[in-house]
């Protein structure tokens, strides 16, 4: 696929202004294109990531730690894929180190970088839990997102105070409910994602 130009992207703002009724060229909107462009090439960054290679340099001398480390309440910004409307919220990441442990920012450029796709929150939560899987090989991984939806909150039913919450939960994060409840209870979410 061709990438447009950031001309074209410009040009495809300009006429987003019209079909609403604005004129671009007046005085107040004469930079928007420019800045729309701008703002979605920050918005949307996460394509350029591989949040594959945040995870590969782990680190070993740990004198032994096998117990759950958790990173709580990373702030994420992403984009619903339907309305491109802002979709605001935390993400709590643990996991049962095995094989290694990963620096903490690593976990939370993980999420930087899915969140800054077009999303849908289930989706962005199992593709967190699986690339941390995948690449650490931990012994189990827990990942739940809370966000607040703008597509639902602005538009449409407008529901302002409504968040959306989902789990992933792999290995001995779904299989033995001492690890599940342990986790739960250290991100201050005691039943979800029980079974």
């Amino acid at each position: 696929m061709t990438l447009p130009t950031k001309d074209e992207a410009e040009q495809a703002v300009r006429t987003l202004l019209k079909w609403i009724g604005e004129d671009p060229s007046r005085e107040g909107l004469t930079g928007t294109p420019e800045r729309v462009a701008r703002a979605y090439k920050d918005w949307f960054s996460g394509y350029e990531d591989d949040p594959v290679e945040f995870l590969r340099r782990t680190f070993h001398e740990v004198d032994g730690y096998d117990e759950m480390i958790i990173l709580r309440d990373i702030h994420f910004e992403s984009h619903c894929e339907h309305h491109m409307a802002p979709i605001i919220g935390s993400v709590h990441i643990g996991y049962l180190p095995d094989r290694g442990v990963v620096g903490i920012s690593k976990l939370a450029r993980v999420v930087e970088a899915f969140s800054r796709r077009l999303q849908v929150q289930e989706s962005m939560t199992a593709q967190i839990a699986h690339c941390i899987q995948d690449v650490l090989k931990p012994k189990g991984v827990g990942v739940v997102v809370e966000g607040v939806h703008q597509c639902m909150t602005t538009r449409g039913v407008r529901k302002p105070g409504v968040s959306m919450i989902t789990s992933q939960l792999l290995g001995h994060f779904r299989s033995d409910s001492r690890t599940r409840n342990e986790f739960m209870t250290m991100i201050g979410r005691s039943n979800v994602g029980a079974r």
